[in-house]
């Protein structure tokens, strides 16, 4: 665990890379809160293909609670897309999902890849521009009830 050095009211938060089956189920835990009952997307379009072995997450705890996940995969050799950035209605506006992304980006470059891809919430652009991702052009991608556009960031 990484511990990002920021306390919180029930204790400090720490950065999990989620490589057994009970730290994923961390992620899986935001996802369904944050994503499935919030926004009442069905389970079977929150975890999609992408759910699978090679999929890495990182989970951000409070007090060892799950309160922020990201999960990427490889697309190619040197490209990863990143993607179901989540963080727990209670816990919005702190910058977490800021250092859920950075986590990711870490691990990213150690495992040598140079380019990540995401396709960012139209409303939520600017969260990933503030981050150094930009815009690849101005196709609106429809992913299940949201607009998406496609943005990626050179690394390594």
């Amino acid at each position: 665990m990484l511990d990002t050095g920021k306390d919180s009211v029930m204790g400090q938060f720490e950065i999990m890379r989620a490589e057994e089956e009970w730290q994923r189920a961390g992620a899986y835990s935001v996802r369904i809160q944050g994503m499935n009952r919030q926004h009442h997307i069905s389970l079977r379009d929150e975890f999609d293909e992408h759910d699978k072995e090679g999929t890495r997450y990182i989970v951000l705890l409070d007090d060892e609670y799950p309160i922020a996940t990201c999960r990427f995969y490889e697309q190619d050799s040197e490209c990863v897309v990143l993607g179901r950035v989540v963080v727990l209605p209670e816990y919005r506006g702190k910058h977490l999902g800021h250092d859920v992304v950075r986590g990711a980006e870490q691990w990213i470059v150690e495992l040598g890849y140079r380019e990540i891809i995401i396709d960012s919430r139209v409303e939520v652009i600017s969260f990933y521009e503030k981050l150094g991702y930009v815009c690849v052009d101005d196709s609106v991608i429809h992913s299940g009830s949201f607009d998406c556009i496609r943005m990626r960031k050179f690394i390594g």
